[in-house]
């Protein structure tokens, strides 16, 4: 039978679904991924749960920024959902997880939490006979993402992978492949034919100025503010599906020869490739098509969580700068048009961290995928949170709660999480190597609800044997 792979995303934004469709042009491309179906999991839920999913969220967005940061912090540690939001979704979901088995698929690629939480319950449940794999799209992590069971998380930088194997992950379990972008930005480009179709100049430099997709009003205020820089260079205004925005952008730049105002268009990452900068928001998407292109950024309007570290990073790598002060976004444009060895100095930084190849990272790293998911028992998961809380070294962690790994003796593959404590409950001891399960202890031990995750880890691990001895680490 073909292989099916399922991708699945959530429309809160256009980042999440714009990495689904980057993978699933990788995996077609590579031939890897069978028949492969993409899916944004809030078409398949009601209109309520989908509004309140989505709107209300860049409702708070506008209206009250602040409430979005502390939401965001105060989810940052992994598996803190509040089992009363768990129900929630789940209630509101049944729809999707009668598509997703209807389509019986063999991998689950995940570019959103919410389906990721939501298939990582149907395979524990025994509902789903599936692999898991998680692409987050930020340069940070947020602990929403991560879930068990699970089979790869694929994160965007370095720095993120080590994060999570301080947390006691294993290293086989975690790709640093970066953010999937559109496969444009690794094609081909013929430059003086985009700059023609535009009316741009080569001699002079492009500022490309983003509203999003959704098309946002500061837009207005950034363009205002670059009239007043003079001829030096030309600019590249694109207002998403705003077509109000569009309009009064047009009005305003009327007469001046400097200026393309454009809608929508599939164009970004060619005109990105040809741009000097870029002036918008750090989402986690739209900054790492900056970063394949080699495009240095100016940073506007954060939102607070997320998009405030990816500002962290990219000014940590020299390859933008910020601007704090609504009234001069202008100026700090100016400067740095003014500053050419500054700005190939940013293009050069941006390029360096660039991951164009993303998507292809997934898709190849998800083709060899071989060893069963990942499980992390319920007091393995409650000392990986207390560790992201705290900050604490893993190797400073009170006895009972260090982590230790279960793993295929044969191929090393890492099976399980789960704390010493646990370990006892299996009758080993903190300095074994190796653990032999039994099917008749694991059975008597799911009867006692503070074991009940790791019985029923056990006996995934065990198949169809009674008995199986792993590795311990």
């Amino acid at each position: 039978m073909q292989r099916r792979t399922l991708i699945l995303a959530a429309g809160v934004g256009s980042g999440h679904n714009s990495a689904a469709k980057a993978v699933e042009a990788a995996l077609v491309a590579a031939g890897a991924g069978g028949e492969v179906r993409r899916l944004d999991v809030l078409d398949t839920t009601n209109e309520v749960f989908n509004r309140l999913y989505d709107d209300a969220y860049f409702t708070l967005v506008a209206q009250v920024p602040w409430l979005v940061g502390w939401g965001y912090d105060n989810q940052d540690p992994p598996f803190k959902l509040a089992t009363l939001m768990r129900w929630w979704e789940q209630l509101n979901t049944v729809s999707t997880v009668r598509e997703i088995r209807a389509f019986e698929p063999d991998l689950v690629i995940c570019t959103h939490f919410l389906p990721a939480r939501l298939v990582s319950l149907m395979i524990a449940r025994g509902q789903l006979k599936a692999q898991l794999a998680v692409v987050t799209t930020d340069f940070d992590f947020q602990g929403l993402w991560l879930t068990a069971p699970i089979d790869q998380l694929f994160v965007a930088r370095e720095e993120t992978r080590q994060y999570l194997l301080s947390l006691g992950l294993s290293e086989d379990r975690v790709t640093t492949s970066g953010i999937p972008v559109r496969p444009a930005f690794a094609e081909p480009l013929d430059a003086d034919a985009v700059r023609a179709r535009y009316g741009l100049p080569a001699d002079v430099p492009v500022v490309l100025i983003s509203a999003g997709a959704a098309g946002g009003s500061r837009t207005l205020q950034v363009v205002r503010q670059t009239l007043e820089l003079g001829d030096g260079f030309q600019a590249v205004v694109v207002c998403g599906r705003n077509a109000e925005l569009k309009t009064q952008v047009e009005a305003l730049v009327a007469g001046c020869d400097n200026y393309q105002v454009l809608g929508f268009t599939d164009e970004m990452p060619q005109l990105m490739r040809i741009s000097s900068l870029f002036v918008g928001k750090p989402g986690g998407l739209s900054s790492s098509e900056c970063l394949a292109a080699g495009l240095p950024m100016v940073i506007i309007d954060p939102i607070p969580g997320q998009e405030e570290h990816n500002a962290d990073y990219l000014l940590e790598e020299g390859a933008a700068v910020r601007c704090n002060y609504a009234t001069t976004v202008g100026y700090k444009i100016g400067t740095l048009l003014a500053d050419r060895e500054r700005l190939a100095g940013m293009a050069a930084n941006a390029a360096r961290i660039g991951r164009p190849d993303a998507a292809g990272v997934v898709a190849r790293t998800c083709a060899e995928l071989a060893a069963p998911a990942l499980w992390i028992s319920r007091e393995a998961q409650r000392s990986i949170q207390r560790l992201s809380n705290e900050g604490t070294d893993v190797l400073a962690t009170p006895d009972a709660e260090r982590l230790h790994t279960l793993y295929d003796l044969d191929t090393g593959a890492s099976l399980a999480l789960v704390a010493e404590d646990e370990l006892a409950t299996l009758g080993v001891s903190a300095l074994a190597s190796k653990v032999e399960l039994s099917l008749t202890q694991l059975r008597a031990l799911r009867w006692q609800p503070e074991y009940y995750t790791l019985a029923t880890a056990g006996i995934w691990l065990l198949g169809e044997s009674e008995t199986r001895t792993l590795g311990v680490r």
